[in-house]
This record gives structure tokens, C-alpha cells and sequence, in this order.
């Protein structure tokens, strides 16, 4: 984030509502790598191929990325606390029938509906802490950025400890935290007051035909393989337990927060846009070469993917605050249409990692990746003149592109 708002001591005194919602956050954004450690679980207990079990990956991100056209248009009219309890509730419900599920399909549609709740509340939470907030906006994204960081860096190693006693302890875990949040949303949020401004149906879709959100987009497809890649394939070559895996990938979580909080804006108020991004593609894609030569090694590959945190930490804000610049379109709107092409590059690089596994060896999907991630930058370079403004935008963002900017990091 590069918002050079000071900081003030009113940072953590906040109303309760807005501790209610930051909670929320948390668990939402723990959903992300919460199955990760559970992964070989799953495959063991249901007797389902890497593919099958790649597959909760797949459905999560598609619906999520799909709902992510719809959910500006949806709290638009309905407005953001009835979207926040929707949401929460679809995640409550659908983790819950993932618990209690006795087949691998079942799971993987149940999971389906978990990235429609979560889409829903993901794209609405920041708006609401920002409007709740004491401290002004600046208090509001750092306490969204706490929420993001900590989830993302929680949930492999919830799941793991979790998952050490059963497949289905993470989800339910997710089904008593969640539950919690609804509660305290309900409770503790304040009703209507906020201002309803309609956004059109069409807008994200008419918002890709603006050449440099179109090219960024299909970069992210791209880069979101690689992303994907190394999230969701990596515990099955790493051999561990699902403790072991959450601890991993508690590390890759820590790495990753960090460099989207705090290195990417140093980063970015030096470096233009296009041109840290054209150099860390091309180092994130040599990290997936070194894990496809060294994934016989587990302390190896562990190495590498931390590493990967690293980079994908500063990638995606770096991308995502690019998108927040590419055009004159509302900030909700880019997001919105930048997310759900990036979802779609997460939902089908699992199972084609696992099909790639099968058919060769778990060397060849991180070969994959590293083209993929290539293929990402090459977009970015030929599309380096519909880019060139991204580059010349002031480092001081308003508001409204933070808000984006970390929706677009939970995804």
C-alpha cells in the first residue's frame, strides 16, 4: 500500500462495530490457505486423485472470481451490512456442510458456495471499516491491512494444527469463528445511514475493453497461475503432515504480508510500476525453476517457497495498485473486473499442476508456472505503452484506490 497518511495514536481505539467487521476479516482471509495443509487429508480419507482434491481450489476461485462482477451492483442497491451478513452467512453454512460431507464432490461444490459468500463479504468489508473508523482513512487501511496479513499468514497454520486431528477440524473451525463474526456484525454494526449509489450491472464488463485494465488482466491471469501453482500444488511434493504444511505455509503467509505491507510501498515511491514489476516476474519465475529442480528436497523447496511469498507479496499490490491507475473508471469497478479475469488464472492452475504431476513429474507443474509467470511479464512488456500513465500517477492514492487496492490483495 502507498498511502502516506500519518499514522495516529487513535489507530487502535475503535468503536466495536469496526473490531466486529476487522475480526471477519480475519477468518475471511484465513479461507484462503485454510484446506492448504489438509490437501493429501482429503485425498487419503476420500479416496479422491490430486485432481479431485485440487479441484476445492478451483471451484472456490471461480465462484469467487465470477461473484466479483456482481457484488458492487449487488451492495450497491442492498446495501453493505445486509451484503456483510449474507456473505458471512453463505461462508457459515456452506464451511459447515464441507465439514460434514462424505464425498470429495461434495466438498468441492460446498466450496463453490464458500467463494460466493466470501466474495461478497471480502468486496464490502474495507468500505464499511472505512465509514466506522475513528482516525480517519489512514486508521481504517491499517487496520484492514492487520486483518489481511494476519489472515493470510493464520490460516495454513490453523489449518494444520486443526487438520492434525481431521480433515474436517479446519472447517469447522471456520464454521464456530465465522458464526462469531456474524453475531458480533449483527449486533455491534450500525444499520442504514450510509449513502446508496448504484452501480450498473455492465460496468465491469465494459470496463475490460480499456486496453491497459485488459492488458494488466491478463498479466494477472497469467501470474495468478504461478501464484496458484506453488499455493496449492506444493503440499503434496513436500511430503509433510498437515502440521507440517501449515507451518510452511505460515511462513509463506508471514513473507507475503510483509512484502505487500511494508516493502511495496517503499518499493513503488522509487521504482515506476511497470519496471518493478518487469523485474520481479523474471525472479519469481527463476524461484519456480529452482523448486521444480530441488522439489525432491523438502527443506529445499520449503526455502523456495517462502521465497515465493516474498515476491508475490510485493506483486500483488505492486499489480493491483496498477490497476487502480490504468483508467478513469471507479476504483470498485477496476477491481472488480481486474479481479475476476486474476480469479480465473487461481481456479485452473491446480488441477492442471496435479494433471501435469500425473502425467510426468512433480517437477514439470513448476516448470509450468515459471512459464506462466514469463508469459505474464511479456504481456506487461508489449503492453508497456497502453501502461505508460501508470507510471506518471502521484504515490499519495486516495481513499478509494487503497480500498481497492487491498480488496484486490485478499484475492
Amino acid at each position: 500500500m502507498s498511502v502516506n497518511t500519518p499514522t495516529t495514536s487513535s489507530v487502535w481505539k475503535q468503536p466495536a462495530q469496526v473490531w466486529a467487521v476487522a475480526f471477519a476479516c480475519v477468518v475471511a482471509f484465513m479461507g484462503i490457505g485454510l484446506v492448504d495443509p489438509i490437501l493429501p487429508a482429503i485425498a487419503d480419507s476420500l479416496q479422491a486423485s490430486p485432481v479431485e482434491t485440487e479441484l476445492l481450489f478451483t471451484s472456490y476461485l471461480l465462484v469467487t472470481g465470477l461473484a466479483m462482477l456482481v457484488t458492487s451492483w449487488i451492495s450497491s442497491r442492498i446495501g453493505a451490512k445486509v451484503t456483510l451478513l449474507i456473505g458471512l452467512a453463505l461462508i457459515v453454512v456452506f464451511a459447515l456442510l464441507c465439514a460434514v460431507s462424505g464425498s470429495v464432490d461434495a466438498v468441492i461444490g460446498f466450496r463453490a458456495g464458500w467463494g460466493l459468500g466470501n466474495a461478497l463479504f471480502i468486496s464490502t468489508a474495507l468500505a464499511t471499516i472505512v465509514g466506522a473508523a475513528s482516525g480517519g482513512s489512514s486508521a481504517a487501511i491499517i487496520l484492514y491491512e492487520a486483518a489481511l496479513g494476519l489472515g493470510i499468514a493464520v490460516g495454513p497454520l490453523l489449518g494444520g494444527i486443526l487438520g492434525e486431528q481431521s480433515w474436517r477440524g479446519p472447517f469447522f473451525g471456520v464454521v464456530v469463528l465465522m458464526a462469531i463474526a456474524f453475531v458480533a456484525v449483527l449486533v455491534l454494526l450500525r444499520g442504514p445511514g450510509e449513502k446508496r449509489v448504484p452501480v450498473p450491472f455492465s460496468a465491469p464488463f465494459t470496463a475490460l475493453r480499456r486496453p491497459a485494465l485488459a492488458t494488466l488482466a491478463i498479466a494477472a491471469l497469467f501470474y495468478n497461475i504461478g501464484f496458484f501453482v506453488l499455493l496449492a500444488f506444493s503440499p503434496f511434493p513436500l511430503g509433510f503432515g498437515a502440521l507440517g504444511i501449515g507451518l510452511t505455509f505460515f511462513g509463506w503467509g508471514v513473507a507475503l504480508a510483509v512484502t505487500s505491507v511494508w516493502v511495496a510501498p517503499v518499493l513503488m515511491r522509487r521504482i515506476p510500476r511497470t519496471r518493478i514489476i518487469l523485474l520481479v516476474l523474471p525472479l519469481l519465475a527463476a524461484d519456480l525453476v529452482v523448486a521444480a529442480l530441488v522439489v525432491g528436497s523438502a527443506p529445499a523447496l520449503v526455502a523456495c517457497i517462502v521465497i515465493g511469498g516474498l515476491l508475490l507479496g510485493v506483486m500483488n499490490t505492486v499489480l493491483t495498485e496498477a490497476v487502480m491507475e490504468a483508467t478513469d473508471l471507479p476504483r470498485s469497478v477496476a477491481s472488480s473486473a481486474y479481479s475476476a479475469v486474476r480469479f480465473l488464472g487461481g481456479a485452473m492452475a491446480p488441477p492442471i499442476a496435479a494433471l501435469l504431476w500425473h502425467a510426468f513429474n512433480a517437477t514439470v507443474p513448476y516448470l509450468f508456472a515459471a512459464v506462466s509467470v514469463l508469459l505474464a511479464a511479456l504481456t506487461v512488456f508489449l503492453g508497456r505503452r497502453v501502461l505508460a500513465h501508470i507510471d506518471d500517477e502521484p504515490q499519495d492514492t486516495a481513499t478509494e484506490d487503497a480500498a481497492a487496492i487491498l480488496v484486490g490483495d485478499a484475492g
